[in-house]
């Protein structure tokens, strides 16, 4: 498996992360094969999210490496997201704090390497984000942080902030879903594909060492007819 560097250069881990967004009705058989198949191949990154299957899927998964001597914690890559909660966004740092002990719990793990935050919150209020990862990193809960779906500017806000570095941004990226790069080849002109839709998101990340996650790499667009 090929590997990539997170962020600024914070360690290697697999190009490729194992999506657990479907594993809430996996039976604990299917759920060690799951598991089994993917380290085979190299692939220790797992991610995961609170409203994955309403917790579900980090409890199956997290019962499935708590059951499995074979498996060592130090020897898989954890990632989750949090700030989702019926319908709206929630980043305040009471929210926060108690998704990652549910995230923890359900997970089985003392620790997260890596914790986003699902989607931008609009009415954040960046203080009590950075209070949060403070709580969260001198306790030793969560060792990594980033966001999901956030533009330049909405993390430019949490950083001014956040005294830790935001390694990863989570977008949606596929072949058929490629304005990040597509915009950058249409400068100047008048085609539907110039329009800049994210501010320029591909090269802020680079330009700030944070890398970017494809989700869903494999989805269509939703075309509107």
């Amino acid at each position: 498996m090929r590997e990539t560097i997170l962020g600024n250069h914070i360690r290697k881990v697999p190009s490729v992360a194992v999506g657990c967004m479907r594993l809430s009705e996996k039976s604990k058989d299917e759920m060690n094969h799951f598991i089994h198949a993917a380290l085979e191949q190299g692939a220790y990154f797992f991610d995961h999210a609170d409203i994955y299957g309403g917790g579900m899927s980090e409890s199956v998964f997290g019962e499935a490496i708590a059951d499995d001597p074979s498996i060592k914690r130090e020897d898989i890559y954890l990632q989750s997201k949090c700030g989702i909660r019926q319908g709206f966004y929630d980043f305040s740092k009471e929210h926060i704090l108690k998704s990652v002990d549910g995230i923890l719990k359900r997970l089985h793990t003392d620790y997260l390497d890596l914790l986003l935050l699902h989607r931008p919150d609009a009415l954040v209020e960046p203080e009590e984000v950075a209070a949060a990862f403070d709580v969260l990193f001198e306790s030793g809960k969560v060792r990594h942080f980033g966001v999901s779906n956030h533009k330049p500017m909405q993390i430019e806000l949490l950083q001014k902030y956040v005294r830790q570095p935001l390694v990863v941004n989570q977008v949606q990226f596929s072949i058929p879903v490629s304005n990040l790069v597509a915009n950058g080849m249409e400068v100047n002109m008048e085609t539907p594909g110039s329009i800049d839709h994210d501010g320029s998101l591909l090269d802020y990340c680079r330009l700030h060492n944070i890398t970017l996650q494809a989700w869903s790499p494999f989805q269509m667009p939703a075309w509107k007819g």
